[in-house]
């Protein structure tokens, strides 16, 4: 996996260093179901054991497919680009076989 990661900035201000993957490196994982979280915010379940929030929030993000049932169940099978996998980070739903 190569990674790229930007260094301080040269104006001397405290700058932690943030990694990217390259584009064509980005993990998508199909969505296998949903679930409220504790702040009654919807969470896609994806089929590799991690969770995603998936908020309609206006004017910052828009999905408003979230907020009806058949929206969700319109979604389900679809892929999203799944950060926690693309860091390497262990499901949150251990029960996932992701054999």
């Amino acid at each position: 996996m190569i990674k790229r990661t930007l260094g301080p900035r040269r104006n001397n201000l405290a700058f932690s260093p943030v990694t990217f993957l390259k584009s064509d490196q980005r993990v998508d994982q199909p969505i296998t179901g949903f679930h409220l979280d504790q702040h009654q915010d919807w969470v896609a379940e994806l089929a590799c054991g991690h969770n995603q929030h998936v908020r309609h929030n206006p004017p910052w993000t828009l999905r408003s497919w979230v907020l009806s049932e058949a929206g969700r169940i319109n979604k389900q099978g679809k892929h999203l680009a799944c950060k926690k996998c693309d860091a390497g980070a262990p499901p949150d739903r251990p029960e996932v076989d992701k054999t």
